[in-house]
């Protein structure tokens, strides 16, 4: 296990989403533009190229370019966590090399799609790939989207290798989370006051916005999250009165965000977060197909989950 405190991305990351222009090209001067939002507006880290940021229609050159664009633009304001899995071992290996070449601060990597391997496939999928690289890594457990999940008994086994520093879990389960956190906190995890881990092993983020507050509960240290991109002020004073042992105030926090939750996963992400950002006056312009653009009856969702917050601008 890795005690490096300096591999810690911290309590607060946002998956960013990749604008686009009309024509569906890369939108580099506007991915500037939200990464410094997003940074000004209290974000410990940002995530690149993942799901939320249409990982699967980007091609190898616009991500790695993606990343050297932002790189140059923000500099060490942030961390910058990269993704670079794939279902293929050795793209990712190839990635996530040149991610370390770039000077990103880590990488995000997640279980093969579709091939569905058994554990200890996904096993010597992490391990090759860490064992290729001096990036720390944050394994990303999605088995909503990749059709397996990855058991605590295998994170357990992961969490040993010294660069593999956490878990982006989505699995929607709390009872799995502390499983992990049950495994992997021979080196406490979430043991930072106010700010996540300082003293840390293994790390847990929620890869769920309306489970961070739950996670935090049985161990997580923070959440990757969609929603910061619009509250991440209030999801970042939600974790930080939580771990002051302020129980009541992150609880409420928590309630009067998870209408917007909801609103924000009613279909498939990122959707919904980018129709969000353009009626918070941030266009970052439409999806890639086979994702496509949010409905009427999806968008008056949002309005109805972001007008008593105060978020709409347009």
């Amino acid at each position: 296990m890795s005690d490096s405190t300096s591999a810690f991305f911290g309590p607060l990351i946002t998956a960013m989403v990749t604008p686009f222009k009309e024509n569906l090209e890369v939108d580099y001067d506007a991915a500037v533009r939200i990464a410094k939002k997003l940074i000004d507006d209290g974000n410990d880290g940002l995530v690149l190229a993942g799901t939320t940021g249409e990982s699967p229609t980007l091609t190898h050159d616009e991500k790695v370019k993606l990343y050297k664009t932002i790189k140059d633009a923000v500099g060490n304001r942030t961390k910058l966590i990269v993704g670079t899995g794939t279902y293929s071992t050795a793209e990712s290996i190839k990635l996530t090399q040149e991610a370390e070449s770039l000077g990103m601060d880590g990488a995000l990597v997640v279980s093969p799609y579709y091939s569905k391997p058994p554990q200890e496939g996904l096993y010597l999928h992490f391990k090759m790939i860490a064992e290729k690289t001096k990036l720390p890594i944050m394994i990303y457990n999605i088995p909503g989207r990749t059709g397996v999940n990855i058991s605590p008994e295998t994170l357990e086994r992961l969490a040993e290798i010294p660069n593999i520093i956490g878990v982006k879990e989505s699995a929607g389960s709390v009872e799995q989370a502390a499983e992990i956190y049950r495994r992997t906190s021979r080196v406490p995890a979430g043991a930072g006051k106010g700010t996540g881990s300082t003293s840390h092993g293994f790390a847990i983020w929620s890869g769920d916005d309306s489970l961070t507050l739950p996670f935090l509960s049985v161990g997580a240290c923070g959440v990757v999250s969609v929603a910061a991109h619009l509250v991440a002020p209030q999801i970042k004073s939600m974790i930080k009165s939580y771990f002051d042992g302020r129980f009541q105030e992150a609880r409420k926090i928590h309630l009067d965000l998870l209408k917007l939750y909801k609103a924000l996963f009613i279909t498939s992400n990122p959707i919904q977060i980018k129709a969000a950002l353009r009626l918070a006056g941030f266009p970052v312009g439409d999806l890639r197909p086979p994702l496509v653009k949010a409905n009427e009856k999806e968008i008056a969702a949002l309005r109805e989950a972001m007008q008593p917050l105060g978020l709409i601008r347009s």
